[in-house]
């Protein structure tokens, strides 16, 4: 619930029309879904410009406008009309007056990979007796993580946040609006590498969440990571450091990790067991900053463990799927170096009688070094895999890495696309039902049309 005079407030803003006592019941970007009351943010992009779609938000009974310019014609008067210079920073400017005014406990998980996952999981088993308000699948962006925290209200215990970011100064952007208290980055690998130009950009830019925790500022780092270090000097303004990993000492350490039906057992500084449904053992690392979240909020391990336990993966994110009678990993949300080569660790790990086959597609915004990446992500394929398809003309450069490091000519195909891909893998290949075929690819690759009918 908001009041005119405090959207005026957050966005310095100029009221043309109403009255600064009037009330609004949240705000909306979306003229199709906005309830009655509600404002209508008008928001400009590169395809669309939200004030086109201001008649219908009056179809639909909203009670202000927030506007870059004055609509075109006579709007009724009971409905408060407020001009900003960028709706998008307006968004922004809103959602951290919200975050201000509601005070409670803000979670922010930002890294290369597994943001999702993580996030997901620490909402989880906060969930457990609490109201935890999160981003909506991976609404981590400008846009999304604002539209997440004009959410709060009284009622939320916690709120859990993602933080994405492909260019340099979003992270801190975006964390100068949800004003964490706890901060934690997953890894640090070769992602939008096209904008951050090398790993070091990568760290730069994912730490500085670090520089913008407010009180307790408790920080949560990979100890496995090769970053650890350098984010343990940059977390100057944290009270309190913890660490997680599984192959170097840390707080929260997993150790007697095995694979067993279909799912993953293992122990939590050598005596707290767990279990996650999934064959991706990478997923260790985000259930450990999952239980270090919920220890340091509160949670016993009994509770965290029967939490994890249930634990449902986001869709795409190396799930196990039987479709039309074969068995799948279902890894087609997005990739990079890091994620592929930690997919291909866990397909090497996993039982399987039959062919192991990957059905690899482009990893995007590597910038300079797309071509090397590809290359020498071979290496793990040719050693793990049986057949390779390799979708995308980045991801031929792999298929001839593929070749040169011994992988048979004949397991080897290109293609140009997803349903290529799929034709390729059903018309040509015949996969049999003890195979176990990997999907993976970059989110704009479309990889998921290799598991639709």
């Amino acid at each position: 619930m908001f009041k005119v005079d405090e959207i005026i407030q957050a966005t310095k803003g100029r009221l043309i029309q109403g009255k600064l006592t009037d009330k609004i019941t949240g705000v909306s970007t979306d003229s199709r879904s906005l309830k009655p009351l509600e404002a209508f943010l008008a928001l400009r992009g590169e395809n669309y410009d939200g004030h086109d779609f201001v008649v219908r938000a009056l179809e639909s009974k909203a009670s202000c406008l927030i506007v870059e310019k004055k609509p075109g014609f006579l709007i009724p008067p009971h409905v408060a009309v407020i001009k900003v210079k960028a709706t998008t920073v307006a968004l922004g400017n809103i959602a951290r007056f919200q975050r201000q005014k509601i005070n409670l406990p803000v979670i922010a998980v930002t890294g290369s990979n597994g943001k999702t996952t993580t996030k997901e999981m620490i909402a989880w088993v906060l969930s457990a007796h609490a109201r935890v308000l999160k981003n909506e699948g991976t609404k981590n962006n400008q846009i999304g993580l604002p539209q997440t925290l004009i959410q709060l209200t009284k009622r939320d215990s916690f709120a859990v946040v993602e933080i994405g970011t492909n260019h340099f100064g979003e992270v801190d952007y975006l964390a100068k609006i949800a004003r964490p208290n706890i901060g934690l980055i997953t890894n640090i690998g070769p992602s939008h590498l096209e904008f951050l130009k090398d790993l070091k950009g990568v760290a730069e830019e994912k730490s500085t969440l670090l520089d913008n925790l407010v009180k307790p500022a408790i920080v949560l780092l990979n100890a496995d990571d090769k970053s650890f270090k350098s984010l343990i000097q940059r977390s100057i303004k944290a009270q309190r450091i913890f660490s997680f990993g599984i192959h170097e000492k840390s707080d929260f350490c997993a150790s007697g990790i095995k694979l067993k039906n279909q799912r993953l057992e293992f122990k939590v500084n050598s005596k707290f067991k767990f279990e996650l449904s999934t064959l991706g053992g990478y997923n260790i690392y985000n259930a450990l900053g999952a239980i270090a979240v919920g220890r340091i909020c509160g949670l016993s391990y009994p509770v965290l463990r029967a939490r994890l336990a249930t634990f449902k993966f986001p869709k795409g994110r190396f799930n196990f799927v039987e479709f039309k009678g074969l068995k799948f990993i279902d890894d087609t949300y997005n990739s990079n170096p890091l994620s592929l080569n930690a997919a291909l660790v866990a397909l090497g790990a996993a039982r399987c009688k039959g062919r192991k086959i990957l059905v690899m597609a482009d990893m995007l915004e590597l910038g300079k070094q797309k071509e090397l990446l590809h290359r020498q992500i071979a290496w793990s394929i040719t050693n793990t895999c049986d057949l390779l398809i390799a979708v995308g003309s980045l991801a031929r450069f792999t298929a001839r890495a593929a070749r040169r490091n011994g992988m048979p000519a004949k397991h080897i195909f290109c293609c140009a696309n997803a349903l290529a891909a799929r034709d390729l893998l059903f018309k040509k290949i015949f996969p049999k039902a003890d195979d176990l075929i990997l999907v993976k690819g970059s989110r704009s690759m479309k990889m998921e049309e290799v598991l639709s009918l």
